[in-house]
């Protein structure tokens, strides 16, 4: 295992996918999860929500952090036009999304905030994601079989509808997938020095 960090690490999220990845890096660390409102102020730029949401995450522990804690908090968000398209709520609002997304381009910012006792660093990566034209039947297939309500923009790129969807991508695989961590682990090395 490379000696990345010599703190202990709390990755601030329930997502599988980030913890995978997180692990991907070689790094051991615990799972913490704080009930935090992914509200934003209406007049935010769209560029700066995800990287807002995952602040707002990390400080929900400012609180309790120990001395030689991390926290790594992320929040992703799907951009259409200047439109954030969330977590759909039901099968009619993803079908509605991945409508929305079919033969389009898109945008997939994740924000990433590290904090410890004595600082905080916030930054976001983002990707640009190009659909093909997909078929109504192609949808109700994704969303019956995969159920993507817990995703933002209703889909999961490494699943079915990534592998038949997704035409290119500009950026970091891992960014559309929740965590982009070549930026992570480049700022987890530079963190102690």
């Amino acid at each position: 295992m490379i000696p990345l960090i010599d703190k202990k690490i709390i990755l601030a999220s329930k997502s599988p996918r980030r913890s995978e990845l997180l692990r991907g890096l070689g790094l051991e660390f615990v799972i913490k999860t704080k009930d935090t409102e992914e509200d934003f102020p209406s007049e935010m730029p769209v560029g700066e929500v995800a990287g807002f949401l995952s602040e707002k995450k990390a400080l929900a522990f400012a609180e309790e952090l120990q001395e030689g804690e991390l926290v790594i908090a992320a929040d992703t968000i799907v951009v259409l036009g200047n439109e954030i398209l969330g977590k759909p709520a039901d099968a009619k609002g993803a079908f509605e999304m991945l409508t929305a997304l079919s033969n389009r381009t898109h945008e997939v910012i994740t924000g990433v905030t590290l904090m410890d006792k004595e600082r905080i660093l916030t930054f976001q990566d983002i990707a640009k994601v190009y659909f093909k034209p997909i078929t109504e039947l192609e949808i109700q297939y994704y969303i019956e079989k995969y159920k993507p309500f817990d995703k933002a923009g209703a889909y999961g790129i490494q699943e079915w509808i990534g592998f038949v969807a997704v035409d290119k991508i500009e950026g970091s695989y891992y960014t559309v997938m929740g965590l982009p961590v070549h930026r992570v682990y480049k700022e987890l090395s530079l963190w102690g020095q």
